[in-house]
């Protein structure tokens, strides 16, 4: 695929806070540190996946870049132009141009209205004073979806779950957006289901020159969606390359790790990576040092104290990696 180098989103030291309910009358603040100082950037017309286990920053980070969550620190920037703080008219454009679909599509989508009349909401925040071009452009939304026009007067309960997330994503295209954030948008769906959506997200990217920010936790899918991929670990990328780079010779502790995880036929029962935790990725109190010295089998002293920071691999500047021995 020819990728125009031109980055459409770029991440700068973005960070995310969130305070924690207090245990007691008069208990000190608790914070929890969600985003740590993410650099990343997604060039036009690219999927870049962003994998890790839950509880470690992905949906955070997914909904700070489209500004549904205020940042803490840091900068966004959407085609060149910063909009972190971007507030009326300047936002309302960034929300024209960059869409979401979520993990649940039942849930996502209001069951009391015609998916017709979810499909044009957004058109109708963003051009009220026309319905002709809302109708007919959640028409044309819904045959990009592979979904006849006649079931716009049907309600979410009337299609099946794969046929549920189809209408997401026709919401998120009737727009036309430039950028696409699907956060888990196959994880509630079974596998046939999960292949279809998956060539259905290819398909349009290869019509529309779509970017896309892809969600997830499954390297399987990653392996077949994506043309970068990032890795994150308790709010922080430790590594991020290509696609084929990253599974062919993953260099972090905690991709090799998530490589591991994945099934393969013939190997019999595996002990899951994860089993070997010892520290949750969702905890409040987190270690000094490198995030993944507590799981890590390569951690020396260095690692408890001194946080590696992303670095190329030698003079390869598409493959980072946040690591001491790497």
């Amino acid at each position: 695929m020819n990728v125009n180098p031109a980055p459409i989103l770029e991440l700068r030291k973005l960070e995310k806070q969130f305070q924690l309910p207090q245990e007691r009358l008069f208990a000190p603040k608790r914070i929890v540190q969600a985003v740590k100082k993410v650099d990343l950037d997604i060039k036009i017309g690219e999927t870049l996946a962003l994998i890790g286990e839950s509880g470690s920053g992905k949906t955070t980070l997914g909904r700070c870049a489209a500004r549904i969550y205020p940042v803490s620190n840091g900068k966004i920037l959407f085609q060149g132009r910063d909009i972190t703080n971007s507030r009326g008219l300047h936002l309302k454009k960034f929300r024209r141009s960059v869409q979401l679909v979520f993990q649940d599509p039942y849930g996502s989508l209001n069951p009391r209205i015609p998916v017709g009349k979810s499909i044009t909401e957004p058109m109708r925040i963003q051009f009220p004073s026309d319905p002709e071009l809302q109708h007919q452009k959640a028409q044309e939304a819904l045959q990009l979806v592979s979904l006849s026009p006649k079931t716009m007067d049907r309600y979410p309960h009337e299609f099946s779950g794969g046929q549920r997330q189809r209408i997401a994503i026709a919401r998120a295209l009737v727009l036309e957006p430039d950028l696409i954030i699907a956060d888990e948008p196959v994880s509630s769906l079974d596998v046939s289901i999960q292949s279809q959506i998956l060539n259905l997200f290819m398909q349009l990217k290869e019509r529309s020159n779509l970017a896309l920010l892809f969600i997830t936790h499954d390297m399987a899918v990653v392996n077949f969606i994506a043309d970068r991929v990032a890795v994150m670990y308790l709010g922080q990328i430790v590594e991020i390359a290509d696609c084929d780079m990253l599974m062919q010779n993953p260099l972090h502790p905690y991709s090799r790790k998530l490589k591991s995880s994945v099934p393969r036929i013939g190997l019999g029962k595996r002990r899951s990576s994860t089993s070997e935790s010892r520290f949750s990725t969702n905890e409040s109190v987190q270690p000094t040092g490198c995030p993944f010295h507590t799981r890590c089998p390569e951690a020396r002293s260095i690692c408890r104290n001194v946080n590696p920071v992303l670095k190329p691999v030698d003079t390869n500047y598409n493959h980072k990696v946040a690591c001491h021995f790497r």
